[in-house]
């Protein structure tokens, strides 16, 4: 079965920086994107990065661009989550998820959409504290 576990989250000072952790398990797919989200208390998950397998192609939301920094070691089949300069409105729970292919993919909009996802980790809480 195909597993992801996000790790890395906590209580945070704004203005800090926190390095989330999604590592995977049970993978057979050569072709797949794994995507961040967050979920603020009250509010939709919404995607923030995505990286593509396929070709190390990444992909942010407009809002976190320059803060968020997605990358992956394939050796480790963990994709990291860097978030620096945080701010309260960060706070939330980032969730990690996976889609697959059978085909090569790029990192685009597209992925920065839940539905897009097959399996779902469950998710670090960061605190951003003012």
């Amino acid at each position: 079965d195909v597993q992801l576990q996000a790790f890395g989250g906590g209580l945070v000072q704004a203005g800090g920086f926190v390095r989330l952790s999604c590592a995977a398990s049970g993978f057979i797919f050569e072709d797949y994107v794994i995507g961040w989200f967050r979920q603020a208390p009250g509010k939709e998950r919404e995607g923030v990065s995505c990286i593509s397998s396929s070709d190390g192609s990444t992909y942010y939301r407009n809002s976190v661009k320059g803060r968020f920094t997605i990358s992956r070691d394939s050796a480790k089949d963990t994709v990291m989550l860097q978030i620096t300069s945080l701010k309260p409105e960060d706070t939330g729970v980032y969730y990690c998820a996976v889609t697959t292919r059978v085909r090569k993919i790029i990192a685009e909009r597209i992925f920065l959409f839940p539905d897009q996802y097959h399996y779902w980790g469950q998710g670090t809480l960061v605190t951003v504290s003012s």
